[in-house]
Protein backbone atom coordinates (compact mmCIF):
# COMPACT_ATOMS: atom_id res chain seq x y z
CA UNK A 1 0.00 0.00 0.00
CA UNK A 2 1.15 3.79 -1.26
CA UNK A 3 1.89 5.65 1.99
CA UNK A 4 -0.19 9.39 1.75
CA UNK A 5 1.30 12.18 1.25
CA UNK A 6 0.52 13.99 4.43
CA UNK A 7 -1.69 17.07 5.07
CA UNK A 8 -0.86 16.58 8.64
CA UNK A 9 1.19 14.60 10.59
CA UNK A 10 0.17 13.46 14.25
CA UNK A 11 2.60 12.33 16.90
CA UNK A 12 2.59 10.58 20.38
CA UNK A 13 5.16 11.83 22.47
CA UNK A 14 6.40 9.92 25.20
CA UNK A 15 8.78 7.27 23.48
CA UNK A 16 8.22 8.70 20.19
CA UNK A 17 8.95 12.41 20.97
CA UNK A 18 11.01 12.12 23.98
CA UNK A 19 12.90 9.02 25.87
CA UNK A 20 10.44 8.13 28.56
CA UNK A 21 10.20 4.61 28.89
CA UNK A 22 12.69 4.30 31.63
CA UNK A 23 11.43 6.55 34.01
CA UNK A 24 8.17 6.42 32.93
CA UNK A 25 8.34 2.47 34.33
CA UNK A 26 10.29 3.30 37.32
CA UNK A 27 7.66 5.52 38.19
CA UNK A 28 4.87 2.97 37.65
CA UNK A 29 6.19 0.43 39.69
CA UNK A 30 6.67 2.74 42.60
CA UNK A 31 3.19 3.18 42.71
CA UNK A 32 2.62 -0.30 41.65
CA UNK A 33 4.33 -1.56 44.98
CA UNK A 34 3.36 1.70 47.07
CA UNK A 35 -0.62 0.33 46.24
CA UNK A 36 0.34 -3.42 47.01
CA UNK A 37 0.79 -4.96 43.69
CA UNK A 38 3.78 -6.62 42.05
CA UNK A 39 6.07 -4.65 39.91
CA UNK A 40 5.79 -5.20 36.57
CA UNK A 41 8.88 -6.33 34.22
CA UNK A 42 10.00 -4.61 31.69
CA UNK A 43 8.24 -6.93 28.93
CA UNK A 44 5.20 -7.11 31.30
CA UNK A 45 4.86 -3.60 30.38
CA UNK A 46 4.93 -3.27 26.99
CA UNK A 47 2.23 -5.53 26.50
CA UNK A 48 -0.06 -4.02 29.13
CA UNK A 49 0.65 -0.12 28.44
CA UNK A 50 -0.92 1.81 26.28
CA UNK A 51 -4.18 3.55 28.68
CA UNK A 52 -3.70 6.66 30.22
CA UNK A 53 -2.32 6.40 33.87
CA UNK A 54 -5.76 7.56 34.96
CA UNK A 55 -7.49 4.79 32.93
CA UNK A 56 -5.29 2.42 33.73
CA UNK A 57 -4.73 2.91 37.55
CA UNK A 58 -9.04 2.27 37.28
CA UNK A 59 -8.85 -0.35 35.61
CA UNK A 60 -6.08 -2.18 38.25
CA UNK A 61 -7.22 0.16 41.72
CA UNK A 62 -10.93 1.23 41.50
CA UNK A 63 -11.97 3.52 43.31
CA UNK A 64 -8.65 3.86 44.62
CA UNK A 65 -7.18 4.88 41.68
CA UNK A 66 -5.88 8.60 42.89
CA UNK A 67 -3.80 7.13 45.07
CA UNK A 68 -1.68 5.71 42.11
CA UNK A 69 -2.21 8.21 39.99
CA UNK A 70 -0.83 10.50 42.34
CA UNK A 71 2.11 8.55 43.31
CA UNK A 72 3.02 7.75 39.41
CA UNK A 73 3.01 11.64 38.36
CA UNK A 74 4.43 12.86 41.79
CA UNK A 75 7.53 10.55 41.16
CA UNK A 76 7.68 10.85 37.17
CA UNK A 77 7.87 14.87 37.85
CA UNK A 78 10.55 14.45 40.14
CA UNK A 79 13.09 12.61 37.61
CA UNK A 80 12.08 14.89 35.03
CA UNK A 81 12.48 17.71 36.90
CA UNK A 82 15.56 18.65 35.68
CA UNK A 83 16.36 17.17 31.79
CA UNK A 84 13.35 15.61 29.59
CA UNK A 85 15.44 13.20 27.72
CA UNK A 86 14.78 14.15 24.41
CA UNK A 87 15.87 11.72 21.21
CA UNK A 88 18.44 13.13 19.90
CA UNK A 89 17.34 12.79 16.21
CA UNK A 90 14.08 14.19 16.69
CA UNK A 91 14.27 17.45 15.93
CA UNK A 92 15.74 17.34 12.43
CA UNK A 93 12.29 15.11 11.04
CA UNK A 94 9.70 17.99 12.45
CA UNK A 95 11.81 20.72 10.97
CA UNK A 96 11.45 19.14 7.67
CA UNK A 97 7.79 18.76 8.32
CA UNK A 98 7.63 22.30 9.34
CA UNK A 99 9.65 23.48 6.56
CA UNK A 100 7.35 21.80 4.10
CA UNK A 101 4.35 23.70 5.97
CA UNK A 102 2.89 20.37 7.15
CA UNK A 103 0.25 20.70 9.89
CA UNK A 104 1.43 19.06 13.24
CA UNK A 105 0.05 17.90 16.37
CA UNK A 106 0.41 15.88 19.68
CA UNK A 107 -1.93 13.13 20.79
CA UNK A 108 -0.80 12.21 23.82
CA UNK A 109 -1.99 9.62 26.90
CA UNK A 110 -0.02 11.95 28.90
CA UNK A 111 -2.45 14.35 31.36
CA UNK A 112 -2.78 17.89 29.69
CA UNK A 113 -1.20 20.18 31.49
CA UNK A 114 2.16 18.13 32.47
CA UNK A 115 2.10 17.14 28.75
CA UNK A 116 2.39 21.37 27.56
CA UNK A 117 4.28 21.82 30.20
CA UNK A 118 6.73 19.67 28.76
CA UNK A 119 6.57 20.51 24.99
CA UNK A 120 7.20 24.17 26.54
CA UNK A 121 10.40 23.42 28.20
CA UNK A 122 11.70 21.28 25.43
CA UNK A 123 10.98 24.08 22.59
CA UNK A 124 9.30 21.60 20.55
CA UNK A 125 5.94 23.18 21.23
CA UNK A 126 6.97 25.69 18.67
CA UNK A 127 6.27 23.03 15.92
CA UNK A 128 2.87 21.94 17.01
CA UNK A 129 -0.48 23.53 16.70
CA UNK A 130 -2.23 21.49 18.67
CA UNK A 131 -0.99 19.50 21.70
CA UNK A 132 -3.56 17.09 23.09
CA UNK A 133 -3.21 15.12 26.49
CA UNK A 134 -5.18 12.89 28.11
CA UNK A 135 -8.35 14.68 30.31
CA UNK A 136 -8.63 16.91 27.13
CA UNK A 137 -11.03 15.33 24.71
CA UNK A 138 -14.41 13.61 25.78
CA UNK A 139 -12.14 9.95 25.66
CA UNK A 140 -8.39 9.17 25.88
CA UNK A 141 -6.45 7.33 23.23
CA UNK A 142 -7.09 4.61 21.18
CA UNK A 143 -10.61 6.49 20.94
CA UNK A 144 -10.38 9.08 17.84
CA UNK A 145 -12.11 11.93 20.20
CA UNK A 146 -8.49 13.45 20.33
CA UNK A 147 -7.36 12.81 16.79
CA UNK A 148 -10.44 15.06 15.89
CA UNK A 149 -9.56 17.26 18.88
CA UNK A 150 -5.99 18.08 17.59
CA UNK A 151 -6.73 18.44 13.63
CA UNK A 152 -9.90 21.33 15.01
CA UNK A 153 -9.62 24.43 13.19
CA UNK A 154 -6.94 23.33 10.82
CA UNK A 155 -9.65 22.45 7.94
CA UNK A 156 -7.94 18.43 7.56
CA UNK A 157 -10.24 15.62 8.98
CA UNK A 158 -8.97 12.43 9.95
CA UNK A 159 -8.03 10.39 7.65
CA UNK A 160 -5.18 8.51 5.22
CA UNK A 161 -3.54 11.40 4.06
CA UNK A 162 -3.49 12.38 8.01
CA UNK A 163 0.02 10.13 9.71
CA UNK A 164 -0.63 9.34 13.19
CA UNK A 165 3.82 8.47 14.59
CA UNK A 166 4.04 6.37 17.43
CA UNK A 167 5.84 3.82 19.43
CA UNK A 168 2.70 1.45 20.36
CA UNK A 169 0.12 -0.70 20.14
CA UNK A 170 -2.67 1.97 21.34
CA UNK A 171 -1.22 4.82 19.10
CA UNK A 172 -1.40 1.98 16.07
CA UNK A 173 -5.11 1.20 17.07
CA UNK A 174 -5.85 5.01 17.61
CA UNK A 175 -4.83 5.81 14.22
CA UNK A 176 -6.93 2.91 12.73
CA UNK A 177 -9.74 4.10 14.70
CA UNK A 178 -9.80 7.18 13.54
CA UNK A 179 -8.84 6.28 10.18
CA UNK A 180 -5.30 7.66 9.74
CA UNK A 181 -2.28 6.35 8.42
CA UNK A 182 -0.31 4.34 11.37
CA UNK A 183 3.28 4.44 11.22
CA UNK A 184 5.55 3.09 14.18
CA UNK A 185 8.78 4.39 15.52
CA UNK A 186 10.60 1.33 17.03
CA UNK A 187 11.87 3.05 20.26
CA UNK A 188 10.52 0.27 22.32
CA UNK A 189 8.93 -1.94 20.39
CA UNK A 190 5.79 -3.45 21.63
CA UNK A 191 5.29 -7.28 20.77
CA UNK A 192 4.24 -8.05 17.29
CA UNK A 193 1.35 -9.93 18.55
CA UNK A 194 -0.23 -6.64 20.02
CA UNK A 195 0.37 -5.30 16.30
CA UNK A 196 -1.03 -8.29 14.55
CA UNK A 197 -4.60 -6.80 14.48
CA UNK A 198 -3.27 -3.13 13.51
CA UNK A 199 -0.05 -2.74 11.93
CA UNK A 200 1.47 0.05 11.18
CA UNK A 201 1.56 0.70 7.27
CA UNK A 202 5.57 1.56 7.77
CA UNK A 203 7.71 0.99 10.28
CA UNK A 204 11.31 3.01 11.40
CA UNK A 205 13.80 1.99 13.40
CA UNK A 206 14.70 4.98 14.52
CA UNK A 207 14.43 8.79 13.61
CA UNK A 208 17.77 8.88 11.93
CA UNK A 209 15.82 6.36 9.30
CA UNK A 210 12.34 8.18 9.61
CA UNK A 211 14.60 11.46 8.54
CA UNK A 212 16.73 9.80 5.70
CA UNK A 213 12.79 8.62 4.57
CA UNK A 214 11.28 11.88 4.06
CA UNK A 215 14.37 12.90 2.19
CA UNK A 216 13.66 10.53 -0.32
CA UNK A 217 10.00 10.45 -0.31
CA UNK A 218 9.70 14.37 -0.58
CA UNK A 219 12.41 14.79 -3.59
Amino acid sequence: MTLPIPRAVIFDWDDTIIDSWGPSLKALNKALVTMGEKPWTDDEARRRAGPSAKDLFRQLFGDRWQEADKIFFDALRALFLEHIPVYPDVEPVLKELAERKIYMAVVSNKRGPLLRTEAKDTGFDKYFTKVVGAGDAERDKPDPAPVHMALAGSGIAPGPHVWFVGDSHTDMLCAANSGCTALLIETKPPPEETLAKHPPLKRFKNHAVLMEFLRIYFS
